[in-house]
């Protein structure tokens, strides 16, 4: 698909969004919107195989995400959603990236709800963040595994109140290996599924 192919080749090489200025970013969102036209479907929730996995971060304009990137001596390594649509739960996990062994993590757990044929509500419940070291960080099914059996972590591990940090998420595009989604700040998420 051209409109597919083209919103791939805007947004390759602008660091997940890090590189992108206001140019890109209009040209980006307007590629967006084309593709959007095309979802091949556009009740996301009634194809839930296509919904769980692991999602890997390709684009955002979430300057909060983004923003991670601006510690010192630390850049912003890969970045997933992992959805499991069966418990209905969303981790997102960022890798940090620096000094060698001091490798950081940022994590945020919570469940969603469906509240229309393309919106989920999400309340964030659990927060972690800390060296991948410490918190026996391999890879994020790992470390899934891990916060689903209640493990404790070294580092900053705390429950959220969820009535406190909630949000919503409309699935604007998911085929097989991409999904486009819009949050409730405005920004834009792009992510491709990965093993």
């Amino acid at each position: 698909m051209m409109k597919k192919a083209r919103l791939l080749e805007l947004i390759a090489g602008k660091n997940r969004g890090l590189l992108a200025n206001e140019l890109d970013r209009q040209a980006i969102l307007a590629a967006i919107a084309e593709l959007e036209d095309y979802n091949p479907n556009p009740r996301p929730l009634e194809v839930p195989e296509l919904l769980e996995g692991n999602w890997q971060l390709l684009y955002t304009s979430s300057q909060e995400l983004l923003g991670i990137d601006r510690f010192p001596f630390y850049n912003l390594g890969k970045t997933y959603q992992c959805i499991r649509v069966k418990t209905g739960k969303i981790y997102n996990i960022a890798e940090v990236l620096g000094i060698p062994y001091l490798e950081g993590l940022v994590s945020v757990a919570a469940r969603f709800e469906a509240v229309s044929e393309r919106r989920v509500e999400v309340k964030f419940n659990r927060f972690v963040i800390g060296l991948q070291r410490f918190l026996g960080y391999q890879s994020a099914n790992q470390f899934i595994n891990a916060i689903e059996s209640d493990q404790k972590f070294l580092g900053v591990d705390f429950k959220i109140n969820p009535e406190n940090q909630q949000g919503w998420l409309d699935i604007t595009y998911l085929d097989e290996n991409l999904r486009i989604g819009r949050g409730n700040e405005g920004s834009v998420f792009i992510l491709t599924k990965v093993p």
